[in-house]
């Protein structure tokens, strides 16, 4: 009776696993119908972006050169805005370029840039905004300098250069201020040197640097530098030919030399007193030579012509003095003068010209004067 139990408890546990084993058979037809293999669905590929592998940016060694000196002389670099007064209102009439000259917050710029202003604010690369005092100008230089209320933390005036060691062809970068667009570097050379421009007054800047680095309308008063990052230059007028007011691959800043006698004597006394000869001329050329029989064929006509004749067709002015050296120093040109005097002499001091009268050689002692101040009505192309 017990293996009877048993038996019945076993069966009844193996009938419950094979209904369930076989539910479907116990149900489908008696002849069995054949497998049929259902495929897989064939999923469509994922659509992966392709990526070019990582390739680390070629820094050369002039990159390096050009990101280390704009990382060091842009935080002295300032965009200057000019303010104008009418009535209680004040509004923005002018905007251009300077740099942190020392560390008492004076800062160079252009004199065409700030001149007429009623209130001047300057803003530095880190957005700090400072007002800023017209402390002098120069018209005769176009330079100017101001004085900022305060200077960021951290910021150092930049160093002034040697004239001496520019040269053509060199690379220069301009920092500035283009159209507003604060902080722009461009990269060009030093394309020629010496070369006379006008000034705001009647008189000339010599020994200007001429260069084909980008300089546009808000670049005026920036620093042209070399790649040790000396200022050489302040960026101030632009050649044009008329057709526009932006760049045409020929931009003139005035030199480090006159930068380095004119902004000490702004700082100090608020204006710069230039030597005056007090006289007109021109270089001697051919025909003037062949009209007056000269014994030379370079140097500077003194205004003196007491007629007018015509050499192969061409109007000369004769009867004049003619410099040929001023304190021993050879002069070829005009431009050799006016170099002479305005970067060796001061007012009052007195200097020996080497000049031709009526075809002889002598020297005469001349004390010079201070230019005279005078505006020009017509201003040059200023960017």
């Amino acid at each position: 009776m017990r293996n009877n139990k048993r038996k019945l408890l076993w069966l009844g546990l193996i009938i419950p696993f094979l209904a369930i084993a076989c539910t479907c058979s116990l149900f489908a037809p008696s002849s069995p119908e054949p497998t049929v293999a259902i495929p897989t669905p064939i999923q469509a590929p994922t659509a992966v972006a392709l990526q070019a592998p990582a390739v680390p940016a070629v820094i050369t060694n002039e990159d390096t050169i050009l990101i280390d000196l704009y990382t060091r002389v842009n935080p002295a670099v300032v965009n200057v805005i000019t303010y104008s007064t009418q009535g209680s209102s004040e509004f923005s009439n002018g905007q251009g370029s300077g740099f942190v000259y020392d560390l008492n917050g004076h800062i160079v710029t252009n004199a065409h840039v700030v001149h007429g202003a009623d209130s001047v604010e300057v803003i530095f690369s880190d957005n700090t905004i400072s007002r800023a005092e017209i402390v002098g100008q120069d018209l005769n230089s176009d330079l100017a300098v101001l004085k900022a209320e305060e200077l960021p933390s951290g910021v150092q005036p930049l160093l002034l250069g040697d004239i001496n060691n520019v040269a053509v062809g060199q690379t220069v970068v301009a920092i500035g201020n283009p159209f507003g667009l604060g902080g722009t570097l461009t990269k060009g050379i030093v394309s020629a040197m010496g070369r006379t421009i006008p000034a705001l007054t009647q008189f000339s800047i010599p020994q200007s640097i001429q260069t084909d680095a980008p300089i546009n309308p808000g670049n005026s008063g920036g620093p042209l530098l070399n790649l040790q990052g000396e200022v050489i230059g302040v960026n101030a007028q632009i050649e044009t030919n008329g057709a526009s007011n932006v760049n045409s691959g020929i931009g003139f800043a005035i030199p480090v030399s006159i930068i380095s006698r004119v902004v000490p004597e702004l700082v100090q006394n608020g204006k710069y007193e230039w030597a005056w000869l007090g006289v007109a001329g021109r270089s001697v050329n051919p025909p003037l030579v062949d009209a007056m029989d000269l014994p030379i064929t370079k140097g500077a006509g003194l205004q003196g012509a007491v007629r007018e004749t015509t050499v192969n067709g061409r109007t000369v002015e004769v009867g004049g003095d003619v410099i040929t050296a001023i304190d021993d120093q050879t002069v070829t040109s005009f431009d050799d003068l006016l170099i002479y005097i305005a970067l060796n002499t001061v007012p009052e001091q007195k200097v020996t010209l080497t000049i031709v009268r009526n075809g002889k050689t002598q020297e005469i002692s001349v004390t010079l004067g201070k230019r005279p101040e005078q505006t020009l009505e017509l201003f040059p192309t200023f960017p």
